[in-house]
């Protein structure tokens, strides 16, 4: 499989000052191991887009206190109280972006749609600086499209191909996210023959998959527990 990389040399298409896209509700669909990689690498100042910003020790809670990040930008930051602390103590820049509008922004980046108008946030701090339009007597905001240099994501399976289907929940926001970086890396449980995937399971067409990485996690009782 002409995709497939060890987990470490996924870090050879990340450097310093990149955006990353990184799937995951808590920790659901979250790319344990490829997360795990960048917390040990020396790649700073990042960007990260993600829903929010794991637990604390957990997913990219591991690369706040690692030092890799520079900017969050997301949802549920309080879900992590070192994200909180950082934020508080100059070491973290956030970008709070409503949970619907950020996957609508991510949409948009992927499909080629510059940005949208939504009434979410509307009279709040977040509609400061933002042009405002007015539609059928409702005030709308301008929200720009979010794009990525490299979106980090979570499947269940991948073929040879690199089409993926996803663990229920699990999908949140990583189909999306799979569209809208230059490069994309997948981290899935396991790789099967093309023509294993029946079609109407296939939720990310392989064009858009550039590398898949094996995950080093086992599911066991429910969670992920580390195999290797």
């Amino acid at each position: 499989m002409k995709k497939l990389i060890d987990r470490s040399d996924a870090l050879n298409y990340i450097k310093d000052g990149d955006t990353l896209l990184v799937g995951g509700f808590g920790l659901s669909g979250t790319p344990l191991t490829l997360l795990d990689e960048l917390a040990n690498s020396n790649i700073r100042d990042l960007t990260v887009v993600s829903n929010n910003l794991g637990e604390v020790g957990k997913g990219l809670g591991k690369l706040l206190v690692s030092g890799n990040l520079k900017k969050a930008v997301g949802s549920y930051f309080t879900t992590n109280r070192d994200a909180v602390e950082a934020w508080n103590e100059g070491r973290l820049e956030i970008e709070l972006v409503p949970q619907g509008t950020l996957a609508e922004a991510i949409r948009c980046g992927g499909a080629g749609i510059g940005g949208f108008y939504t009434k979410t946030g509307v009279g709040t701090k977040l509609a400061d600086g933002k042009e405002k339009k007015v539609f059928d007597g409702e005030t709308y905001i301008l929200e720009q499209a979010i794009k990525g240099d490299v979106s980090i994501i979570k499947a269940l399976k991948a073929d040879t191909l690199g089409n993926l289907v996803y663990d229920h929940t699990a999908r949140n926001f990583n189909a999306v996210m799979a569209t809208a970086g230059k490069t994309v890396i997948a981290e899935v449980d396991e790789i099967v023959e093309v023509g294993d995937l029946h079609p109407l399971e296939i939720v990310t067409p392989h064009v858009y998959v550039d590398h898949v990485v094996l995950n080093k996690y086992v599911k066991k009782g429910g969670v992920y527990v580390e195999s290797i």
